[in-house]
Formats: structure tokens, C-alpha cells, sequence
């Protein structure tokens, strides 16, 4: 390779001078003025020495050419020789050219230095915050949520880190979430996954973190990297949860986190919640109102009043919280038994409004005995549940519907979806079919033979976009909510949807339940950044294993429109090893918000249960 030449060599170090920035600019163009305003000094000097003497001499005619230079339109001013005249009007003309060229490099390095400041780089100050790293559409339900979990709290700030620009973050939290009250929200630009981007998010003050899993491809890996960053970063480590899309990557997750990072597996979450809501309907409307800030919440509680009393015997102690488990040193118990005895170390769970609320009854409200019906719980036979549509958690929603059907159900399974049809090997309980069908074809639909089918669950394809599998699955609640008025059919239909927007759209269809499950994930991860002990007790809610929640009908607990207290209804489920929560009216399953859900009601206040409502409880199957 040949040498670099002298004008090489020169043309490179003024290249790398030019791109230091806008500070190299001006310096360049202060020498350029510099060589300007001496030539024009030196040459007045020699060309135009009596005007040069009027000038006092050297120093006045560079004084003159700086002005000249610096305001070009004082040459209309200028009189004296041809030659003077000349040189102040080359002065001029190459003060246009300076002035102008400096104009634009300091108009230039404002914007990008207030480009830089609109970006928020900034490092946050602020203490006790909750910080949220990623962006997705469920930053708008976990802030939602945790400003109303500190509406009454002065001072609370959530901090967002995330790839996009802070102004179009703060325009689209504005737009879904409106006024955050006395909840301070600062946004930072910046990736989640950079060591030097998380400086700025002040982590060792911090109350906890919130990592989310990204839109787009291979949402998870982006996830692990967080991570992974948050645990080889120096200094505190304050609790982090995150949201892992699929259920294969969370042992990759785990060890990335560590012991101390809650995850939660939005694909298994659900699906558990969507074969829960198949086979009870109201189950989501349950647990959307337990995991929202706006109703009853969960509280963990040391309650010394109630030590030595049987779990039993507890569960009417509170007037305005509903008690339904115990925390011990070995885990969460849910339902219990109703002779275990409550220790000194035990945490009552309870669901209350809000924790100011919980403080024992003055006495124990009494059971109306004439009210209170003995029935035994009737187990379901055989059954035939139809899956329309499919997505990537269509066989883990299999595999758990097998472990709650009776043994010879049947479960078909319509779509075109190519992967439909494959994985169901292992089942116990379920015979799987696939029928290939255009799901979307009112005819096709209707060959189906839906009166066979005791519960239908209508999934999003995921071959689309969340919007337009949304739109798809509106369509086809609408058909069927037409063959059944049409045909005089009866059967159960849970849908799951992206977009709690879609939901007001979709009470038309008056399905028996819609699964967001977009929101569901945002509601659990903000309830856990909030209190990371709750994991347990979600955790315990949405497995198979234990006690579960089921609306059962009210008659097998109370007669039928007699007037009775939640006592009453508490003490009826009591003697059936049962923990009753609430209520469901029928009247008013279509009846947005709580869609005629009713939990932790007073225990006092007179109620009247129809035929066709529901009591909800927590039993096992």
C-alpha cells in the first residue's frame, strides 16, 4: 500500500477537527476571520496608507475590518480612496460569508443540544420510585394501576426507560391514561439494556422494577438482556418483576434474574385463565377485579386478635374484608382446611378495598339458619368443549382443560391454522379432534354442529396483528351470538382479545366471559410491583392444584330470593369446606365494569339470590 501524500494527510486531520462537533466549527470560522481580518489589515497598510493614518494605524484598520466583517452593512458608510472602498467591501463580503456560515452552526448545535435535553438524558434524582424498562401497550395498565394504588400519596413517581422519544412517551401515556393526580411521571429515552442507560434511572433508590416484554420479534430475548444488565450492575438491587411471552424461556429468565427477580409467564397465566373461564363463567371478571387498584385487593395482615381461632371460625371476623387464606413460613394456603388453627406467625390474606378498611367486626354477624340450603357439589360428566381459531398457546390451553374435564370428554378443535392439528400426545382425560375450517364463514360455522358443545373458547389467531385478530374474533362472537338467538342454542362462550378497547365493543355479542390477556399480565405486574409477597397467592389462584375460584350456583347455598347477610352465604359455603368471596347477578352479566361480579361485600347488608345467580367461591374442584 502506497504512503499517505501531504494533502492526505492534511484532508484527514481536517476531517477529524470537523466532526468534534459545533466547537470546532465556530473555531474554524474564528481563524477563517482571523486570516480575513489581517489580510485586509496588511493590505491597507500598503494600498491605502493615509486612510490607514486616519484609522491610527495598524490597530485601528484591524479594528475597521472587524466591523466590516462582523456587520457587512456598514460598508454604505464608507468613503475614501478606490482602493480603501475595495478592500472594506472584500471585508464585507467575507463577513457575509462568516456571519452566515456562524448563524447556521450555532442555529444547528441548539437544536441538536435541545434535541439531546427534549430526550431526557438527564439522571433521575427522585427516591422510592418505580421504574419501568420497555415499552409496550401494557405500560398504559400498569401505570393506570399505580396511579391509582398512590392517588392518596404525595410524592410518588413511576419512571419509565424505554427505546422511543420521551415526548411521544408522555403524549401516549396523556392519551390512555390522562391525569396521573399527585403521581409525577418522568420518561427517559434510552435502552433498557445499555449499563449507561440504566445509570440514569437512579436504581438503588428505587422501590422496585418493572421490566416488559417488548412488542415485535423474539420479545424475550430482549427481556433476558435486561436482566442480565440489572444483575451485573454495581450498588443496590432493589425487587424487579418481569414478564416472560413464553413459557420455554422461562428457565433462561431465571437464571439470567436470579433468585430474587419475580417472573410472571404471560403464556401460561393465560392459559390457565382462559380454560378456568371456559369452564366458569365470570372467572375473568373475578379475577380482573381482584387484580385492579380500583376494587377489592388482596392484603397480606398479622392479626394478633385472631390467633388460636380456627381458619374457620375467622372467616366472618371481618365487617368490611373478606378473609380467604393464610401465609405461612411454608407457603400460601388458600382455603384451608377449617380446623387449621391460625399461629402467631401466620399472615391473614383478605380481600378488602383498601387496607384502611380491615379492622375486626364489633361482633359476629349471625347466619340465618331457615336461609341456609345443604346441597352436595355435583361433579360434571363427560363434557364437549369447541376451540375456533388457534395461536401458539392452543396446546398448553389443551393440556390444562385436560386436567379439569371428567374422563371420555372430547375437545375439537376448528381452524385453518396450520399447527392446529399437531402436539396433543400424552392427554388423560381429553379426545382431541381438528377439523379444518374458515372460522370467519358464517356456513362453515354452522356445519359445525354447536348444540353438541357445552362451552365454546373462541382464541386470537396469532397469524395476524393483534388489531385485526381482534376484529376477527368480534366477528365471529357476532355470528355466534346470532345462530344461538337464531337457533335457540345454549352454550358457554369464552374469547380471549388484545385490546381492553375491544371489550366495550364486544358486550354486544353478550359472551359469558372475554379474557384480555394483555391486561391481565399489565394488572398482575403492577400489583406485584407493589407488593412482591402477592406472587404467591396469584400464583396459587391460578394453578390447578388446590383451591380455585368457581362461581357455583347460589341455590345450592342459600334459598332462592329469601333475604339473607353475606354471613349467611359465608357460613353456608363454611360447612361445605368452602370460602365464599362474593356474589354474581345474573340481571347483570352484561353490565360493564363489573359485569354483575360483586366481591367482598358487607357482611351485614341484606341480599337476595336469585335462581340463575351465582355465588363465587374458593373450593376445590
Amino acid at each position: 500500500m502506497s504512503r499517505a501524500t501531504f494533502r492526505e494527510r492534511v484532508r484527514y486531520w481536517f476531517d477529524n477537527t470537523m466532526s468534534r462537533g459545533t466547537a470546532a466549527l465556530i473555531g474554524w470560522l474564528a481563524l477563517i476571520s482571523l486570516g480575513l481580518i489581517l489580510l485586509v489589515t496588511l493590505l491597507s497598510l500598503w494600498l491605502t496608507p493615509a486612510e490607514a493614518e486616519k484609522n491610527h494605524g495598524a490597530m485601528g484598520m484591524m479594528w475597521v475590518a472587524l466591523m466590516r466583517t462582523l456587520s457587512p452593512g456598514k460598508i454604505a458608510s464608507d468613503t475614501g480612496s478606490a482602493p480603501f472602498v475595495a478592500l472594506m467591501f472584500v471585508a464585507s463580503l467575507g463577513g457575509i460569508f462568516i456571519v452566515s456560515a456562524l448563524v447556521g452552526v450555532l442555529s444547528n448545535g441548539l437544536k441538536d443540544r435541545f434535541e439531546q435535553l427534549r430526550k431526557g438524558k438527564s439522571r433521575i434524582i427522585e427516591t422510592g420510585h418505580i421504574v419501568i424498562l420497555g415499552w409496550s401497550e401494557q405500560v398504559f395498565t400498569i401505570v393506570t394501576e399505580l396511579v391509582q394504588a398512590h392517588a392518596s400519596d404525595r410524592g410518588s413517581v413511576i419512571s419509565i426507560l424505554a427505546d422511543k422519544d420521551k415526548l411521544a412517551m408522555e403524549d401516549e401515556i396523556r392519551q390512555h391514561v390522562g391525569d396521573t393526580g399527585r403521581t409525577k411521571l418522568v420518561c427517559r429515552t434510552g435502552r433498557p439494556t445499555e449499563p449507561a442507560n440504566l445509570k440514569l434511572m437512579n436504581l438503588d433508590e428505587a422501590r422496585s422494577v418493572v421490566v416488559l416484554s417488548p412488542q415485535g420479534d423474539d420479545p424475550d430475548a430482549h427481556v433476558i438482556k435486561t436482566l442480565l444488565a440489572l444483575v451485573k450492575r454495581s450498588g443496590d438491587h432493589p425487587p424487579v418483576v418481569a414478564a416472560i411471552a413464553a413459557t420455554a424461556n422461562m428457565a433462561a429468565a431465571r437464571l439470567a434474574g436470579g433468585p430474587d427477580v419475580h417472573l410472571v409467564d404471560s403464556d401460561d397465566t393465560a392459559s390457565r385463565l382462559i380454560v378456568q373461564s371456559s369452564r366458569q363463567s365470570g372467572m375473568s371478571v373475578v379475577c380482573m377485579d381482584l387484580l385492579n387498584f380500583a376494587d377489592g385487593e388482596i392484603y397480606l395482615r398479622s392479626d394478633p386478635d385472631l390467633v388460636g381461632m380456627t381458619y374457620g371460625e375467622a372467616l366472618p371476623a371481618y365487617q368490611t374484608a373478606t378473609v380467604i387464606g393464610l401465609r405461612r413460613a411454608c407457603g400460601v394456603m388458600l382455603n384451608p382446611p377449617m380446623s387449621t388453627v391460625i399461629s402467631p406467625s401466620d399472615e391473614i390474606i383478605v380481600i378488602a378495598h383498601d387496607d384502611s378498611l380491615i379492622h375486626l367486626a364489633a361482633g359476629t354477624p349471625g347466619a340465618e339458619e331457615s336461609s341456609i340450603v345443604s346441597a352436595e357439589h355435583v361433579k360434571p360428566g363427560a363434557e364437549r368443549t369447541l376451540v375456533l381459531n388457534w395461536n401458539s398457546r392452543g396446546r398448553q390451553i389443551v393440556r390444562y382443560l385436560d386436567g379439569y374435564v371428567a374422563p371420555g370428554s372430547v375437545l375439537d378443535i376448528a381452524s385453518d391454522h396450520p399447527d392446529a392439528a399437531i402436539g396433543f400426545e400424552g392427554l388423560t382425560n381429553l379426545t382431541v379432534n381438528a377439523k379444518d375450517c374458515d372460522t370467519s364463514d358464517r356456513y362453515a360455522l354452522e356445519s359445525l354442529g354447536l348444540a353438541l358443545y357445552q362451552h365454546v373458547i373462541v382464541l386470537s389467531d396469532d397469524r395476524y396483528s393483534a388489531d385485526h385478530a381482534d376484529t376477527r374474533t368480534l366477528m365471529i362472537l357476532l355470528q355466534l351470538r346470532d345462530m344461538q338467538t337464531t337457533l335457540g342454542e345454549r352454550y358457554s362462550i369464552v374469547s380471549e382479545m388484545h385490546d381492553e378497547n375491544n371489550r366495550s365493543l364486544a358486550e354486544v355479542t353478550q359472551a359469558d366471559d372475554i379474557v384480555i390477556s394483555d391486561t391481565v399480565i399489565g394488572l398482575l405486574l403492577a400489583q406485584l410491583a407493589e407488593n412482591q409477597h402477592l406472587a404467591e397467592v396469584f400464583g396459587y389462584l391460578f394453578d390447578s392444584h388446590g383451591s380455585e375460584i368457581y362461581p357455583r350456583p347460589a341455590n345450592r347455598y342459600v334459598r332462592p330470593g329469601a333475604p339473607v347477610s353475606f354471613a349467611s352465604v359465608i357460613e353456608a359455603a363454611r360447612r361445605r369446606g368452602e370460602t365464599a368471596i362474593g356474589y354474581r347477578l345474573a340481571d347483570r352479566v352484561n353490565e360493564a365494569p363489573h359485569f354483575g361480579v360483586v366481591l367482598n361485600p358487607s357482611k351485614s347488608r341484606p341480599l337476595r339470590l336469585g335462581e340463575a345467580d351465582s355465588v363465587i367461591v374458593l373450593a376445590e374442584r
